[in-house]
């Protein structure tokens, strides 16, 4: 007999702060000369026996099916045991697992995680992933997990920003997760105000600890009270294809969040060609986390994928006050090198009954190409992030973090072409390129454009120092502003950061790095009006403005 234990990491969805272990997933798997069969014993372990013919079968053909274990796919019958079984009896042979073509597997409420270690082709089969009753809303249905173990790298005690190495002798590439507990970062503002997190950084070192500079430590880390070194598969893994429905819960409106989904935590992976579809919204709900979560791990690229997003309810936040909340078809967080390419979604990305699609925390150069989606989000942060080649809806583009943020032949419908985060302090230290694109203010509303929004009083501290970017350069924009109002003086390059901040007067306790230079090469207008620096010019009356 087989005890097949399968560990993964359990994480905070969108304010995540740190790594923790989560309930090992078990799968006894025994060889008996019996029928192979799958059943639940009464501490709820998978019990799964695999006769010796169907064993040899299985690893001749290299895959097994989710019909080898007992799934109906008749969209009636739970079929989630089964499943999880087929991949545990894949992960410990190092199988392929396909779906049955035409099946639709129906999966109900039970708190059970197929975890997925190997190759697996979904097809043209259909998944309804019911969330009208369900016993942990917090448990995936599938996660993509390496084999490999997390440890502790040793005599750690400090680093620096843009430190290239570490002392540390690694088996390999890892990724590197830092925490310093006692230094709070994102201390939010707002209606959703927090006390913020720990510290915390990612990275990815080789064997002999040097730090890929492409994604660079960003922080100063004085003490270090916590790391988790994950080693990085080396060979990629594939997910293609599925046709999955969520029908959607009918909980109360508050922010718990259901994370009934595929959980990617594994570096090295491609999600291509998967569908996803919500139905069932009402009236209220709860929020969800995302339907692909991709957390802990690097190099990961979901692509020609469509994608949902869900329906807006409202709760009351921190503050007392009413919130909407957010809830997304996809989130990142603590991840580098994730790519999200020729992804669209169902619902119209201008309706702005639903949320933004798209959340991401704690992560390093993301990327959009050919991309029409509603939203690109950074919450606590984004170190180096394009969009290229996309359209963007309602929600637009909102970011905080630092390095280069490249937008370029892409279509955006925000209220403004680029949004700093006002509820993390609208801060970009870095630089900020914006070159042949089209801006449509609100999506062709009545609206007074402006190119950089955002809002900072200089009275609350974020736990850091806040910057505009340092240079932005624009390049062969368009910005399609006709349908303005009677007073439209034309477009900003800044909005109003501060209302109040008319004079020198004015204090800043913590003050606000402004720009120092916008370059500006061919922008026009369909109003006509020229570019001008904003609805308070004494805020920006440093910044210098090159025309080409």
């Amino acid at each position: 007999m087989i005890k097949y234990t399968l560990f993964f990491l359990s994480t905070f969805v969108m304010d995540a702060q740190a790594q923790v272990w989560g309930v090992p997933e078990q799968v006894v798997i025994t060889s008996k000369k019996e029928k192979t069969r799958v059943h639940t014993n009464e501490n709820g372990e998978l019990q799964v026996n695999v006769s010796p013919k169907d064993a040899h079968k299985f690893k001749a053909a290299g895959m097994v099916r989710y019909s080898d274990f007992g799934a109906r796919g008749d969209g009636k019958t739970d079929d989630i045991d089964a499943i999880a079984a087929t991949h545990a009896f894949a992960n410990q042979n190092e199988l392929v697992v396909k779906a049955d073509k035409g099946a639709t597997y129906y999966i109900g409420g039970k708190k059970r995680t197929a975890v997925i270690q190997t190759d697996t082709d979904f097809g043209t089969a259909a998944f309804i992933i019911d969330d009208t009753e369900v016993q942990n809303r917090s448990a995936s249905v599938f996660m993509v997990s390496s084999a490999l173990q997390p440890f502790t790298p040793e005599s750690i005690a400090s680093l620096k920003k843009n430190q290239e190495k570490i002392d540390a002798a690694l088996p390999g590439p890892c990724l590197i997760t830092v925490t310093n507990a006692h230094v709070k970062r994102y201390i939010r503002f707002g209606p959703n105000q927090n006390n913020g997190s720990p510290q915390t950084d990612i990275f990815v070192a080789d064997k002999s600890g040097r730090v890929d500079m492409n994604a660079p430590i960003i922080w100063d880390f004085d003490q270090v009270t916590a790391i988790t070194a994950l080693p990085i598969d080396g060979k990629t893994l594939h997910v293609t294809g599925g046709r999955f429905t969520t029908i959607a819960n009918k909980a109360e409106s508050k922010y718990t969040y259901y994370s009934r989904n595929i959980a990617v935590r594994r570096s090295n992976v491609v999600v291509d060609g998967l569908e996803h579809r919500v139905t069932g919204e009402g009236d209220h709900g709860a929020p969800y986390s995302g339907f692909i979560t991709i957390s802990d791990c690097a190099y990961v690229t979901v692509k020609n994928t469509l994608l949902t997003g869900h329906k807006t309810y409202s709760t009351i936040g921190a503050a007392g006050q009413p919130v909407s909340m957010g809830t997304y078809d996809i989130s990142v967080s603590r991840a580098l090198n994730v790519s999200f390419v020729n992804c669209s979604q169902t619902n119209d990305i201008n309706d702005r009954t639903y949320w933004g699609i798209l959340g991401s925390n704690y992560c390093k150069n993301l990327l959009y190409d050919k991309c029409t989606l509603s939203r690109f989000d950074a919450h606590m942060g984004v170190a180096n992030a394009t969009i290229r080649n996309s359209t963007l809806g309602h929600m637009g583009i909102n970011a905080i973090g630092s390095g280069v943020l490249t937008v370029e032949h892409s279509t955006i419908n925000g209220r403004t072409l680029i949004n700093l985060r006002s509820d993390y302090g609208s801060t970009w230290q870095g630089e900020l390129f914006i070159r042949n694109c089209v801006f449509v203010p609100q999506g062709g509303k009545t609206a007074s454009a402006a190119l950089i929004g955002g809002s900072y009083s200089g009275k609350h501290d974020f736990g850091y120092t806040c910057y505009m970017p340092e240079r932005i350069t624009i390049e062969n924009l368009r910005i399609n502003d006709a349908n303005h109002p009677g007073d439209y003086q034309g477009p900003a390059i800044f909005s109003n950061f501060n209302p109040q901040m008319t004079d020198d007067s004015y204090h800043e306790q913590f003050p606000y790095v402004k720009t120092k230079e916008v370059v500006l090469k061919n922008v026009t207008t369909a109003s006509g009006k020229s570019l001008r620096i904003s609805d308070n010019p004494f805020m920006f009356k440093d910044v210098k403005v090159v025309t080409d």
